[in-house]
């Protein structure tokens, strides 16, 4: 056969070699395995068993409205009105290294992602080698040879996801990158919690020692009074050594309550992303919060698309079902392309020769025959994971939804509780002054006196925890509805679109 012959054959087989990847890349439409649905709401449309009323009761002068379908800001601690507050809490979220360690696996997945996509285009690389060999000779009689080989090529290959396999995974990637994004959202919006709940809960003890101190104050004023008639004869001695009993007592009550405090200051510390020693934490009074009294409560339909945990579960529920993709396509034929060409010679300034230059081109297939049962497991396996994924969504679902019925249940619970102790507080207050008038009047006996004096500090230590717990339930429906991250997230879309 001539050269201009065999120049011919090789261009026909080269655009036959055109044809056929031509044809099996139109093939490449079809991808095998479920596509993912992202499932229903809940049929529900309330929360609770009772239909929510449109206010709580009034409790200390305050009744919570509840707006359906009203706006969650993201920033929803400002709805508190403090600034010493807001303060603490965007020093943690600048600062917090469970939110920073959040954002980097964002950005390691969203890196995984582009990584992946790089499976769709094709693939080229250089290969040089230089050796100086000796060939092993072919009989006895035959002398060794010894020659350089220098080899220059280049390849290009491409492979044709005909069913769908690598575009199965790139989805997965897809769901992971979702998956950590909504789990950034999670650590932000539980930061946020903890911050503003542990500063309330810091104030509400910082308020139990000071009505204590107060009552300690009170006591030892009763105390001088009671030495006082002790020496005139008018009142027993016994009345002296109960009153210094009770101010002992009430004087132990400090240290574990100082000790609460403390430990707040130390968890707001770490939560700020500083050390104990170094921590600035500003004075927030109880009493200077302001209650939100207008709360937001998304519809049912509404709540599965905003709590970052469902949608985190809604992630894991794609990946999964990719999954089951990747291991379906994985018992069908891979068929890539490839393309090589090259140059060898003895010498770098031989390699332009036509005698040492070689090329191919043409499709590979791999086909899987038997397996010894690994893929055809390996798909049932998936599928068994995809099955335990949607039973953990909907467990995900339930966990909301009743975590935002016991929010709203709690807050009633918590008015009228508040507004009962407000009653308790009033009436002990008014009793222990009328008693300590008489006492020293000598109407009545000093453990009246007494008895009054415990039930106030009760009812006010009693008071202030109530009034706390409102405030921790009122936050507690706040990320119950999902914290209004995608608030924050529809204000930078808008500035990011231009």
């Amino acid at each position: 056969m001539s050269t201009s012959d065999k120049s011919s054959r090789a261009v026909r087989e080269s655009r036959h070699g055109a044809c056929l990847l031509a044809t099996l890349a139109l093939l490449g439409g079809c991808a095998v395995g479920p596509d993912f649905h992202r499932p229903g709401a809940p049929e529900a449309d309330r929360y609770t068993v009772a239909p929510l009323p449109a206010a709580t009761v009034v409790a200390d002068g305050q009744a919570q409205r509840f707006a359906s379908g009203a706006v969650l800001p993201a920033d929803w601690w400002q709805l508190f009105k403090s600034a010493p507050l807001d303060a603490v809490v965007r020093q943690a979220i600048a600062n917090n290294p469970t939110l920073q360690a959040s954002e980097a696996s964002l950005t390691q997945s969203q890196h995984n992602l582009r990584a992946g996509y790089g499976v769709f285009f094709p693939q080229a690389g250089l290969e040089a080698d230089a050796v100086r060999e000796r060939a092993a000779p072919a009989g006895l009689k035959t002398t060794p040879t010894v020659f350089n080989l220098i080899t220059l090529s280049g390849t290009i290959s491409y492979a044709l996801d005909l069913f769908g396999g690598e575009r199965r995974t790139v989805e997965g990637l897809q769901a992971q990158t979702n998956y950590q994004r909504y789990l950034m959202y999670a650590a932000y919006m539980s930061l946020s919690a903890n911050v503003v709940n542990t500063s309330v809960a810091r104030a509400a003890y910082r308020a139990e020692v000071a009505a204590t101190e107060q009552l300690i104050a009170l006591q030892k004023q009763q105390l001088h009074s009671t030495e006082v008639q002790v020496e005139a004869g008018t009142t027993a001695y016994s009345d002296v050594i109960s009153l210094r009993s009770l101010i002992a007592a009430n004087e132990a009550a400090l240290a574990p309550l100082k000790q609460r405090i403390s430990q707040t200051e130390d968890l707001l510390a770490t939560l700020e992303g500083v050390v104990p020693a170094k921590a600035t934490l500003p004075d927030i009074d109880l009493r200077e919060l302001s209650l939100p009294l207008d709360l937001p409560l998304s519809l049912p339909s509404d709540l599965v698309r905003q709590r970052p945990d469902i949608l985190a579960s809604e992630m894991q529920l794609h990946a999964a079902s990719a999954n089951v993709g990747v291991a379906t396509a994985a018992m069908f034929p891979s068929i890539s392309l490839g393309a090589t060409y090259g140059a060898a010679g003895p010498r770098l300034n031989a390699l332009s020769a036509a005698s040492g230059q070689f090329w191919s081109i043409g499709p590979s297939a791999t086909i899987p025959i038997f397996q010894g049962g690994r893929l055809w497991y390996g798909r049932k396996a998936a599928i068994d994971a995809y099955q335990a994924a949607q039973a953990n969504y909907r467990q995900t679902v339930l966990d909301a939804f009743a975590q935002v019925a016991d929010s709203l249940q709690a807050l009633e619970h918590d008015a009228q509780a508040l507004q009962a102790q407000a009653q308790a507080q009033s009436a002990a207050g008014e009793a222990l002054k009328l008693l300590q008038v008489n006492y020293r009047a000598g109407l009545v006996a000093y453990v009246e006196v007494w008895a009054a004096d415990v039930q106030f500090h009760q009812a006010s230590i009693g008071y202030v925890q109530a009034l706390a717990q409102r405030y921790q339930d009122t936050v507690a429906l706040f990320v119950a509805l999902g914290g209004g991250w995608w608030n924050a997230s529809q204000v930078a879309d808008s500035r990011e679109a231009p």
